[in-house]
């Protein structure tokens, strides 16, 4: 039989106390275990402790502290009693008596940040004990508008359409990113984003440049604390093309000139033979009243001094 080696009850003390100090060391360190909790502006959220007070005691034997980022303290109790609260808090916190949950309601972008829940136990007349300390990270989310895009046409040819597209959405938190689709196929955005404050509402506004020679699907994304907005916009390539007709060549003027000329000279040439034409056929019945006819119709002069002669 084997004898396990009896360690001695002053050794055995130095043993757990100095674990205890390094408990508590870690925990002073913040080394103790962190949760997080996630939760939309305007919505109720419970960030929970680290400590459940048993049946058997009420918070009056108790010391609790909410405190944010180490510096800011949320409020506080002791033997059961509020003795402080932030005023940025106030109407909007409340905590249970018994799980020691910080209720938050409505949450505001504000509250984002680390939170720190520290409970000691009362112990009189000895001094407080540090029975629980445990950060929780609280992220808030607030959503974005659904993306908006538009297009402009900035130059445009026969075989392309160039344009600037734009994609742009406001009022959400935390900062997002952008992505997006051309046919399905990825594309990336040039993206820029304006804000206040580390903690107030962003807003995006992406551009890209397009040289389209068909119809393309464009889709934007906004992407921010594991949500997501698309919208996807069809842009027709425009059919506004005017082709620029070409000067015509030497030899089309040439024979268009001497086409006009010929026919100008056949113009002059009829007018000039068509008058003699009509004389040399104009001798039509005494009722006529064209002076030419009534030319044609005198009788020669030597017929006239003919009649003459035979009357003497």
């Amino acid at each position: 039989m084997t004898c396990l080696p009896v360690v001695p009850p002053a050794l055995a003390l130095r043993r757990w106390l100095g674990f205890g100090l390094y408990v508590m060391l870690c925990l002073s360190l913040g080394y103790a275990k962190e949760k997080t909790v996630k939760s939309k502006v305007g919505e109720k959220v419970g960030l929970p402790c680290c400590h459940e007070i048993p049946s058997s005691e009420s918070l009056h034997n108790y010391r609790v502290y909410w405190q944010k980022n180490t510096t800011e303290v949320v409020l506080a109790y002791a033997e059961g009693k509020m003795i402080s609260k932030h005023e940025r808090y106030e109407n909007r916190t409340q905590m249970d008596s018994r799980n020691l949950t910080l209720w938050i309601s409505p949450v505001e972008i504000l509250d984002n940040g680390s939170y720190q829940c520290v409970v000691q136990r009362l112990n009189f007349p000895q001094n407080p004990v540090v029975v629980c300390d445990e950060r929780v990270t609280f992220t808030v989310t607030a959503d974005f508008s659904k993306p908006n895009i538009t297009a402009e046409v900035s130059a445009n040819t026969c075989e392309s359409t160039e344009m600037v597209v734009t994609c742009s959405s406001h009022g959400g938190f935390p900062r997002p990113e952008m992505s997006g689709a051309l046919n399905n196929k990825s594309v990336v955005w040039n993206a820029s984003w304006v804000s206040e404050s580390s903690l107030s509402p962003y807003n995006i506004t992406g551009k890209l440049l397009l040289n389209m020679t068909k119809d393309v699907s464009i889709t934007c994304s906004i992407e921010y604390n594991g949500f997501a907005k698309s919208t996807s916009l069809l842009l027709r390539k425009t059919n506004d093309c005017v082709v620029p007709t070409a000067p015509p060549s030497y030899n089309v003027i040439t024979a268009s000139s001497i086409i006009i000329i010929i026919f100008f000279l056949a113009i002059t040439l009829l007018a000039r033979y068509l008058p003699r034409h009509v004389c040399s056929h104009c001798c039509k019945p005494q009722d006529s009243v064209e002076e030419g006819v009534k030319e044609c119709t005198k009788l020669p002069l030597s017929s006239k001094v003919t009649s003459k002669t035979s009357s003497l």
